[in-house]
């Protein structure tokens, strides 16, 4: 990074806290912001190719997102679904009017063969988003959760089935053969700062770091690597993360979070009740910060990106691995 320049600040983001610590960083104003979503939830419904953590993201970043529900479209009509409801059609995957709109541009774009990172980044612009959404991959990469009863696509076992079944395992179908876009390599190759937000590290962060290509060029970048742990006190804000990671014997705390990315993060922030963790997170050589973590407002969202880029530049201007 050059003397003067803004910091170039690539962000690996799913679900909502993805979407949150997005939207904190884009208030940023001396940083250039790229953020990789994750594509592994996208599932076809009634026809359509539907991109839940993109559109979280895009929603979000927009100025659009429901703030109750944390995802779709605030002040949204239901009567499509009422409609594939009355015509016999399961309707569990909630889907709403002006949310179709965006799905049926997205298929449309998708069925003439353009690609889906040029898909994103048109509807971004449309939206007047200034950050860059980059897709890992422009192949189909899909989560599967393995339950008591089989296996489940991410969407059958976060919407229909409300995450109550037990987690036995993860798999990304198709992600062996998956290419990683140029854009996203390049996004985490030039950055100088690639934070992980407080994801869901098994089924939000995973499935981008497990496409080939990816994780080796996280690994391998000069960047200054900051992951923000998704849980306080043992539990998250919201999603499945918590259950999930224990069910598959995992720690479920800022901990195990520190032991899923010790091979290449650098810093590790975790709120304040974790404060007592710090000591085994820096025994992993993962150097932990400790913030009030829990992202209620854009207030709370800009203060813990502004904390972040502040531990990076500190690391940059002693002249740390960036």
């Amino acid at each position: 990074m050059r003397s003067g320049e803004r910091l170039r600040v690539t962000l690996l983001a799913g679900g909502v806290g993805g979407a949150k610590m997005a939207e904190g960083l884009a208030a940023v104003e001396d940083i250039k912001l790229s953020i990789i979503g994750n594509i592994a939830d996208d599932e076809a419904f009634h026809g359509l190719w539907v991109s839940p953590d993109i559109d979280t993201l895009t929603y979000s970043l927009a100025g659009m997102i429901d703030r109750v529900q944390g995802w779709g479209v605030a002040d949204e009509g239901k009567r499509a679904l009422d409609t594939l409801s009355m015509l016999g059609q399961e309707t569990w995957m909630t889907l709403g009017d002006r949310d179709f709109g965006l799905h049926i541009y997205r298929t449309m774009r998708r069925n003439q063969g353009d690609r889906p990172f040029i898909i994103a980044r048109d509807v971004a612009r449309a939206f007047g988003i200034k950050a860059a959404i980059v897709l890992p991959t422009d192949d189909i990469v899909q989560t599967q959760v393995q339950t008591d009863a089989g296996w489940l696509s991410f969407q059958q076992y976060f919407v229909r089935e409300q995450c109550a079944p037990d987690v036995r395992g993860v798999r990304f179908e198709g992600i062996e053969t998956a290419r990683p876009t140029l854009e996203a390599l390049k996004a985490i190759l030039t950055a100088d700062v690639i934070v992980l937000a407080p994801s869901n590290p098994l089924v939000s962060i995973a499935p981008i770091l497990e496409i080939p290509g990816i994780g080796e060029a996280v690994k391998a970048a000069t960047a200054h690597k900051i992951a923000v742990s998704p849980f306080i006190a043992g539990k998250v804000v919201k999603g499945p993360a918590d259950r999930m990671m224990a069910s598959m014997g995992m720690r479920a705390d800022a901990l195990g979070v520190a032991q899923r990315y010790q091979s290449f993060v650098d810093q590790l922030v975790i709120d304040n009740e974790d404060a007592t963790l710090a000591a085994d997170i820096a025994a992993l050589g993962v150097d932990p910060v400790c913030y009030p973590i829990l992202m209620k407002d854009q207030t709370d969202k800009a203060r813990l990106a502004s904390e972040i880029m502040a531990e990076a530049r500190k690391t940059l201007d002693a002249g740390g691995r960036a």
